[in-house]
């Protein structure tokens, strides 16, 4: 598995938003992240949210923001649209569902699916929320800690 790209956020954007519209907090990309077991990432909204929460670290496939790119016409989508923090290549994030992992020296275990919500619809096109169903991306629980770098090509 290859890490494309890595982001973080100190602030949610749609938990909580529903017929407020969202919020803009922003997302940062960034070439590190340091991942702390049982607690999340370091400046992300999701550190230490919740004792064992199922989404302290989330995974999104390249290939799929490819997909989505390229069948919504959307050329200059941003992947940061997605509000997952790793975006990876390489292998299918479903698989991970239920399975520890290793990653950069850094163990996981995926949790479930990240579900794609209807705000999809708005934050990146009409019809995305549909289409990304199955494809949503990895929720996981950080099981060791260490830090992850994006990998140039």
């Amino acid at each position: 598995m290859k890490i494309q790209a890595i982001y973080i956020s100190t602030g949610h954007d749609f938990v909580g938003r529903h017929g407020k519209g969202r919020l803009n907090h922003g997302i940062q990309k960034v070439d590190t992240v340091d991942c702390v077991a049982g607690s999340g990432l370091v400046g992300d909204r999701y550190f230490n949210h919740k004792e064992d929460y199922k989404g302290q670290i989330t995974f999104f496939d390249w290939a799929v923001y490819l997909r989505i790119r390229k069948d919504f016409n959307c050329p200059e989508l941003d992947p940061a649209w997605f509000r997952r923090n790793v975006l990876t290549s390489g292998v299918d994030l479903n698989t991970l569902i239920g399975k520890r992992f290793t990653l950069q020296g850094v163990e996981f275990e995926g949790s479930e699916e990240c579900r794609p919500c209807y705000w999809m619809d708005e934050a990146v096109a009409p019809g995305v929320h549909e289409a990304l169903k199955g494809f949503g991306g990895l929720r996981a629980r950080i099981r060791t800690s260490g830090t992850l770098h994006c990998q140039q090509d």
